[in-house]
């Protein structure tokens, strides 16, 4: 029986968003919100990942690259249950 690249080599399996058993996307993997900066008010999307659970970090505004606290609430089964986009400084 012949080996696989990953195998030969001693590497791990790449994974693909995507790329499941079930066919279904992972959800951890898919998020993606819109935020109203709090600071300019404009609208951007940017990627959240839901593995971690919920969560708290800073992410810069694409447009005036102020500081911006986003928290995340994550639910049991690893759906996104509530998103906040606050200022940083304050």
């Amino acid at each position: 029986m012949e080996k696989s690249i990953d195998e030969q080599y001693g590497l791990e399996p790449v994974f693909e968003p995507g790329d499941r058993a079930s066919g279904d996307p992972d959800p951890a993997l898919a998020g993606v919100t819109e935020v109203d900066c709090p600071y300019c008010g404009e609208r951007f999307a940017t990627a959240i990942d839901l593995s971690a659970g919920s969560q708290s970090y800073i992410e810069d505004c694409q447009i005036c690259c102020q500081p911006i606290e986003m928290r995340l609430v994550v639910d049991a089964s690893g759906a996104l249950e509530a998103f906040e986009a606050a200022r940083g400084d304050s």
